[in-house]
């Protein structure tokens, strides 16, 4: 087994393992990437891989940054292979597709030194900042829709004269250093599940630079860019058997590979300020508008992992491709995206949604990705909100169906109530988990407790028709338990 490093990656190649073709050497980074996670490392990063392959986009190499303390593993996982890692795709079949991915050459961690961070940023070579910081990163109120500053981390960086910890404090700053040093603004490029990313973003942003220089925000206002996008492809989490399995197969040692499924798709608003990879060459779309796509995403594929998760978990199933192995989840997954997601959409150019709902039971069903459903289950109070409520909202409004999206909020009111129906614990992990538990634990004499939430839900409590599928599938979870519930609305 052989370590994996700027000497050794040579000697790794095989047919079933590519390496970077490139001289690595000859790269210099033009994007600081804030969120180096799983999903940035097979997405973004393997897109500008496959550009560099080619003689592209060699100005355009990424520097992670880290703003959390455990940050730290990954950068010290990444510094130890000189930026590399091995990306794996899972195919349906069992075939194993390796890559080493060479686009990533340094790593800083803000923790440790928020200065340099800053000026990583604020250095002209640095024409993009991106972003993948989770949808909760973002601090978005979900009932305003406005800048939430009451995080403490927050609420420090908005002091005269503090050094910046958070993603608002470092973009914030290193932009105000541009614009005094009279370097044209880097783009901010958002790549998180959120509808409208860029616009999302982009408010945040300045509502955070408003609070503490107003002109500044005027100035960002003015001239830099925030693009919107829509990513996907599913990613797990990384588990120690998919190191040993990158160990046996692929005979390297790799402290922190990516394993992914074959599919991937970036759409991509083409609005940047200084520049950008040539991201078409490497198969990413560059569209006007991304809002059709992006809802495409977010209501049929991100919206079916929640309405198979929470079901799925309470059933006794505790992988994706297990629910999506049971023809009745596949019929209730394929009747919500049907009769409810679908009739919300815009006209996607290009795209068969028919087609693309199969492929997403596809997907969802490949065996060798081992997508858990805890992961799926987990912050829910950042996902059902954006993902699943504006699908209910538009089919209240147009008299359409919401019996499956309400049984999929009941389901997730049942599973936070930390026990599944073996009686075994369910850890919820949510950054809202002792409220979405407590609020839980009073279902029994208050049905309702947990759709009050007003946070997470609006008004759905007062929505007489959501109110009534909401109970029935709650009633039906608690005295049948979940398949029944499935079956019923299957039925029905």
């Amino acid at each position: 087994m052989t370590a994996l490093n700027a000497e050794t990656v040579a000697s790794l190649a095989r047919d079933d393992l590519a390496v970077p073709t490139y001289d690595r050497s000859r790269l210099r980074a033009g994007i600081v990437h804030v969120g180096v996670g799983g999903f940035h490392r097979a997405h973004q990063a393997m897109y500008l891989d496959r550009l560099m392959n080619e003689g592209e986009a060699l100005d355009w190499a990424i520097c992670g940054v880290g703003v959390l303390p455990q940050d730290a593993r990954m950068r010290d996982a990444l510094l130890s292979q000189d930026g590399m890692y091995t990306l794996v795709l899972k195919h349906p079949d069992g075939t194993l597709e390796g890559r080493v991915i060479g686009s990533v050459v340094d790593y800083l961690l803000a923790p440790d030194d928020p200065e340099a961070v800053v000026e990583r940023m604020a250095a002209p070579e640095t024409r993009i900042v991106s972003l993948t910081v989770t949808e909760g990163g973002y601090h978005v109120n979900p009932v305003t829709g406005e800048f939430d500053d009451a995080d403490p981390a927050v609420r420090a960086d908005l002091a005269d004269g503090a050094v910046p910890a958070t993603t608002f404090g470092l973009v914030t700053e290193a932009l105000r250093r541009r614009r005094d040093r009279g370097v044209t603004p880097f783009t901010v490029a958002s790549c998180d599940n959120i509808q409208g990313n860029g616009d999302v973003a982009q408010r945040m942003f300045t509502a955070f630079a408003r609070l503490k220089d107003p002109e500044l925000a005027a100035w960002i206002t003015e001239h830099v860019p925030f693009p919107n996008s829509m990513v996907d492809r599913i990613t797990p989490v990384t588990t120690d058997e998919d190191r040993a399995m990158v160990a046996e197969r692929f005979g390297v040692d790799d402290a922190w590979p990516v394993v992914a499924e074959p599919f991937t798709q970036w759409v991509i608003e083409d609005r940047f300020a200084d520049g950008r990879p040539p991201y078409e060459d490497a198969g990413a779309q560059l569209v006007d508008d991304v809002e059709p796509y992006e809802l495409m995403k977010l209501r049929l594929l991100n919206a079916s992992h929640q309405a198979l998760c929470y079901l799925g978990y309470l059933a006794g199933y505790r992988y994706a491709h297990e629910v999506c192995s049971d023809p009745t989840f596949v019929r209730f997954l394929r009747d919500y995206m049907a009769r409810e997601g679908a009739p919300t959409l815009l006209p996607v150019p290009g795209v068969d949604l028919e087609e693309y709902q199969t492929t997403l039971i596809e997907r969802f069903a490949n065996p060798h990705v081992r997508d858990t459903l805890a992961r799926l289950c987990a912050e829910s109070s950042d996902r059902i909100p954006k993902w699943l409520v504006p699908v209910i909202r538009a089919n209240l409004a147009a008299g359409g169906d919401i019996e499956r999206s309400a049984a999929v909020v009941a389901a997730w009111a049942r599973y936070a109530e930390g026990v599944d129906e073996q009686g075994e614990p369910i850890t919820v992990v949510d950054r809202l988990a002792d409220r979405v538990r407590a609020a839980a634990a009073r279902q029994s004499d208050d049905p309702l407790a947990f759709l009050r939430d007003e946070e997470l839900f609006g008004d759905l409590a007062g929505q007489p028709r959501f109110v009534e599928a909401y109970t029935a599938a709650l009633d039906s979870l608690h005295a049948r338990g979940a398949r029944a519930t499935v079956e019923g609305l299957v039925a029905g």
